[in-house]
């Protein structure tokens, strides 16, 4: 009996060792918080009469750089990027400077957030290595805020400028130099300061620089702008508004679509809701009847002819002082044919219009071929409107709740620029009650000038859901509108052209005023919404992220409490 007990001792050990290894088990410490320290540096930091090229870094610990092409910003720019070694781990870091350096000039290199520790990948908040070629540090500084004249928020990464005004000064010079002095606002602010500047007059210019060159390309970057020039010192706090420029017409070569149909691909955004070109399309002298529309989320016009025997054909653009003329060779293809759908399915909202989409232009409507009836049957009136350039057409009609129509469109109802006629078409609607909408009055103070242009948009600002115009009325009413969370747009339209219309740099003209709402307003169901809204007070990213959150901490509470 006792030597059967023996055979069990080591198991009894074993687990006396486990009980004893869980008092002491190992956690690891407390998790690395510091970011990295620059120990040294050779030249020393803010080191005057600087000659040489390289410049060596050393850190407490092991670094590495996260991001460097977007976080180092240079200033004064330079024509060739420095080297930054090495790209893997170390506590070292050189700066192999290729370009020559002018001379009593301050540089600066702000590295952002792109050096992180090893291990945490905690940044160096902003840090900056700087140093002056010539017996002193320039300590000279703006600063300011930048903002977007039409978006609700501003793009990240932001580049904001100096360009000296000397005998040498062009407006031309955004589009060729460098800057004399840069930052950037980086991923996470909206404000911006110079530093380490030289006294003087300077142009001050904002850039969402997409091309990363520091030149300014109307085709892809954004601009803000100072009108006047600013002298250095300057206590002034400048607002920049960035801005896209509206490009002048630029057509480029036609490409065959279709047996019957052209795209004219085209630069720059154009309004031809406003102004159209005037496109004539030829067979050697033979003027070809055409329609021109839009395609759709393109830059491009689509051209529409008849189908026709040829090689090749010609193509004029002219608009304003616009000339374009194009020779192109076209193939025998496949050509487009009558297809019609409906936008709406089913129900319909008291504020849309219903609205057919063709896949070819339409050129005749007969009226007496569309029936429209109602849930009893009686016959309804109605009006129809087609937007040639857009392909839709719209029709109109008195909306009951909770009401049931019909449309059917006979044969010959609607014909096509190719003769082409439709077959019976039926669609079914219906509306919902009153009280599953709700209303919305907009009560405006301190309005700075008419006429203005009131929009409500969804929660980022990109889709507008009802428009107003007023040219003296503060009260504003939208009805019947879906539940939903709105963002409140109201546009100065200056020039009376029922659009947003945006700046230039060479004109030296400003955007149109664009004002948002610090808030987003609910309408909810069968409800009517009264609001105050003050446009002296400016939209402010801040206050509008604190309610946000306080919104969402307030919903999270009810679903707690339910």
């Amino acid at each position: 009996m006792l030597k059967n007990n023996f055979k069990y001792i080591p198991f009894l050990f074993v687990l006396l060792m486990m009980s004893c290894a869980k008092r002491g088990s190992i956690t690891g410490g407390l998790k690395d918080t510091l970011a990295p320290v620059l120990s040294s540096s050779s030249p020393k930091n803010f080191n005057t009469n600087f000659k040489g090229d390289q410049i060596v870094l050393n850190f407490d610990e092991y670094v590495k750089l996260k991001n460097l092409n977007k976080q180092l910003v240079i200033s004064p720019p330079m024509k060739h990027e420095p080297l930054i070694t090495p790209t893997n781990v170390s506590k070292v870091l050189t700066i192999k400077i290729k370009d020559t350096l002018e001379p009593n000039t301050t540089y600066s290199f702000n590295f952002g957030q792109s050096i992180t520790d090893n291990n945490e990948g905690n940044a160096m908040n902003q840090f900056k290595y700087i140093f002056s070629t010539g017996p002193y540090i320039d300590s000279l500084s703006i600063g300011g805020i930048v903002k977007d004249a039409y978006e609700k928020n501003v793009d990240n990464f932001v580049s904001v400028m100096l360009y000296e005004v000397n005998d040498k000064y062009k407006d031309s010079v955004v589009y060729k130099d460098l800057p004399r002095y840069i930052t950037n606002t980086l991923d996470s602010l909206r404000t911006f300061k110079l530093e380490n500047l030289k006294a003087g007059k300077y142009l001050l210019v904002a850039m969402k620089d997409k091309g990363s060159n520091n030149k300014f390309n109307p085709k892809d970057d954004k601009i803000g702008f100072i009108k006047h020039f600013i002298t250095v010192p300057n206590d002034t706090l400048f607002e920049l508004e960035l801005f896209k420029e509206t490009l002048p017409l630029k057509t480029l070569k036609p490409i065959q679509a279709s047996g019957n149909r052209l795209f004219l691909p085209y630069e720059g955004k154009q309004n031809f809701k406003l102004s159209q070109p005037k496109i004539v399309l030829k067979n050697n002298d033979e003027i070809l009847e055409t329609i021109v529309t839009q395609f759709p989320k393109k830059d491009s016009l689509q051209v529409w002819y008849k189908p026709l025997k040829a090689d090749s054909l010609q193509l004029e653009v002219t608009k304003e002082n616009y000339n374009k003329k194009f020779t192109f060779k076209i193939k025998d293809q496949k050509k487009d044919t009558l297809n019609i759908t409906a936008v709406q399915n089913g129900v319909i909202n008291f504020r849309d219009r219903f609205t057919l989409e063709t896949a070819t232009p339409l050129v005749k409507f007969d009226k007496s071929k569309i029936k429209l009836i109602n849930k009893d049957s009686l016959d309804l009136d109605f009006t129809t409107e087609y937007n040639e350039l857009e392909q839709k057409l719209y029709v109109d009609f008195k909306k009951e709740p909770l009401e049931k129509y019909k449309f059917t469109f006979l044969p010959g109802a609607l014909t096509d620029f190719y003769d082409n006629v439709n077959d019976t078409l039926s669609y079914k609607l219906t509306t919902k009650e009153y009280a599953d909408y709700g209303n919305l009055v907009l009560n405006l103070k301190n309005v700075k000038r008419f006429p203005i242009i009131a929009e409500i948009t969804n929660k980022k600002g990109d889709v507008v859901l009802a428009s107003d115009y007023s040219e003296g009325n503060t009260k504003i009413q939208f009805d019947l509108l879906q539940p939903e969370s709105f963002t409140l747009r109201i546009t100065y339209d200056d020039n009376k052209n029922k659009i947003y219309d945006s700046g230039n740099f060479l004109n030296k003209t400003y955007a149109e005023e664009v004002f948002y709402y610090q808030k987003e307003i609910d309408v909810r169901t069968n409800w009517d919404v009264d609001e105050t809204i003050d446009l002296s007070i400016p939209y402010n990213p801040e206050v509008d992220k604190k309610e946000t959150d306080k919104k969402k901490k307030e919903e999270q509470k009810k679903k707690k409490a339910f």
